[in-house]
């Protein structure tokens, strides 16, 4: 039996995020399993390193799956990116060790969020982007920005209510970069919670706008409370760039 981990890249916008939906073909993870069913002649279910939302991107999502397949690498990635969508990619392909888990071995994951700040909106980036055309203070966001790193319960920068699994992550690095009209977002953490990502950019656009104050930060973080965040900005803007494993 191979334990085979993929690397995969793909557009988001036509899909309902990675996870597999019993009534629907339109998720990342359905599309790859159905083609490893083909490809191998087995039922295969794969594990990715985690979920994306409904129009989230990917440049490097990870998944691992087990077969009895003689195929090799190479012919294995060949068969993927021929007969997958062209709005799904696989970029690697590696036979690793049987106790391999996409997830469970993840210790880390950086995100990008993108935003296209101008007062004239973009034709070609609009599906990878969101359009702020308010003039935005980056020296205050990256002020605010510097408030998250750490570690923290980052509860109230998430979607989600209650829960018993624990809701405590470490931020390592929040960058802010601006090239032309376009300022890109970088997030390294040992993990995000549902939408953290997505509503800590949002929060600390509004703070860039002066809609919010810096302080409101901390009050998040302390109070737990999601309703003092900034808004949630839309899936568009968001790639899991890479996923890191010891």
């Amino acid at each position: 039996m191979k334990n085979i981990k993929l690397t995969i890249e793909y557009d988001g916008r036509r899909y309902l995020g990675w996870q597999r939906l019993g009534n629907s073909d339109k998720t990342i993870q359905g599309k790859i399993e159905s083609i490893l069913s083909q490809m191998t002649g087995e039922k295969i279910e794969i594990i990715g390193s985690g979920r994306t939302d409904a129009g989230t991107h990917a440049r490097g999502q990870v998944a691992n799956f087990k077969t009895e397949s003689d195929l090799s690498e190479v012919e294995m990635l060949s068969f993927l990116n021929r007969y997958l969508p062209n709005d799904i990619v696989i970029k690697a392909v590696e036979e690793v060790g049987e106790r391999f888990h996409a997830r469970y071995n993840a210790i880390g994951k950086q995100y990008s969020y993108y935003v296209w700040n101008d007062t004239i909106p973009t034709a070609f980036y609009r599906h990878h982007s969101f359009y702020v055309p308010q003039k935005l203070d980056l020296l205050e966001m990256e002020k605010a920005a510097e408030k998250l790193l750490g570690t923290h319960d980052f509860i109230g920068f998430s979607a989600l209510k209650k829960t018993k699994k624990s809701t405590v992550r470490t931020i390592k690095e929040i960058r802010l970069e601006k090239e032309g009209s376009m300022l890109h977002f970088t997030f390294i953490g040992d993990g995000f919670l549902h939408k953290m990502i997505r509503i800590l950019t949002g929060t600390l656009l509004e703070i860039g706008m002066g809609k919010l104050d810096m302080q409101v930060i901390e009050e998040v973080l302390v109070k737990k409370v999601r309703q003092d965040a900034g808004e949630t900005v839309p899936a568009s803007g968001l790639f899991l760039d890479q996923v890191f494993y010891e």
